[in-house]
């Protein structure tokens, strides 16, 4: 009986450690490597001359006026975009749960924007925004609502309103299907009986919905926020970091700092307070939710 178990687990141990090899290698070791690069003064331009810095690059991150202000520019991403995806997702959820026919198209319609490119998406929005775009031919021929074309990618929060935007409309297809999802496990019997009791439909989902998919909810917020704190892609593309990298992010300006400066030893250490910062955020989130029940 021995032998027979001590088999299994041998046999189990052999199949798994390929996955795990693999898991070590691409995974774990990178990790522990860009901890110990955190602590050096690692200049790609000169490799072979790198130097034991301690928390010198963690503190030229935390007092860095170019991080700082990409933090704020990450983090006011991440509070217009989440509100914003969850609320337009949950209202296209609801709409395509109660509708009788074309439930199908609605769902493509709604998830379209998830599978478009980031980069394809980033430069259509470039193009529409940009100075010569359709949006400022909208507002000066159309509506005439301007007198003259408004640079609208070269200024700060313009610049970060279209990347914004351009989150928010990504977003809407994934929350669609999580809370359609979540929506198709609440049993009718409780909006019955609360139809019985007078309850109208604002009342219903505020006392019943939301409450039903609270768990649901906690998930998107987290994966959102998530999210947010690693835009990248429509940045790059959109802005590019300018004017004066007033519109970078964290992760741009991570990206900037290793690959256009060379100092891998700085963007180390910020890849660590962003991944401090994110399960901070994460365990707050927890712990709200939690208190609320």
């Amino acid at each position: 009986m021995k032998y027979k178990t001590l088999k299994n687990k041998l046999h189990i141990t052999i199949l798994l450690l390929p996955g795990l090899l693999i898991f070590g290698l691409f995974t774990i070791y990178p990790i522990i490597k860009l901890l110990i690069i955190s602590f050096f003064d690692w200049d790609f331009n000169s490799i072979l001359n790198q130097s034991f810095a301690g928390l010198d690059n963690y503190k030229a991150v935390l007092t860095d006026s170019y991080f700082q202000t990409a933090f704020v520019n990450t983090l006011v991403y991440t509070l217009v975009t989440v509100p914003a995806q969850m609320f337009l997702g949950l209202m296209a959820a609801l709409l395509i749960h109660n509708v009788t026919h074309f439930k199908v198209g609605f769902r493509v319609l709604y998830y379209l924007p998830v599978i478009t490119s980031w980069v394809i998406a980033s430069l259509v929005f470039k193009y529409i925004f940009n100075t010569e775009g359709f949006f400022n031919y909208f507002l000066k021929d159309i509506l005439h609502l301007i007198d003259h074309n408004i640079r609208w990618l070269d200024s700060r929060w313009s610049g970060l309103g279209v990347a914004m935007i351009l989150g928010s409309w990504k977003g809407i297809g994934w929350n669609m299907v999580v809370f359609l999802a979540a929506l198709q496990t609440v049993s009718l019997d409780l909006y019955e009986a609360a139809s019985i009791d007078g309850a109208g439909s604002l009342t219903r989902f505020f006392k019943i919905t939301i409450p039903s998919i609270k768990g649901t909810i906690l998930f998107a917020l987290v994966m959102l926020t998530i999210g947010g704190f690693n835009v990248y892609t429509s940045i790059k593309m959109i802005t590019g970091g300018a004017p004066s990298h007033k519109t970078d992010t964290i992760l741009s300006w991570m990206y900037y700092k290793a690959f256009s400066t060379g100092d891998f030893g700085y963007s180390a250490a910020l890849s660590f307070i962003t991944a401090f910062v994110l399960a901070l955020l994460a365990v707050v989130q927890f712990r709200l939710m939690k208190s609320k029940d």
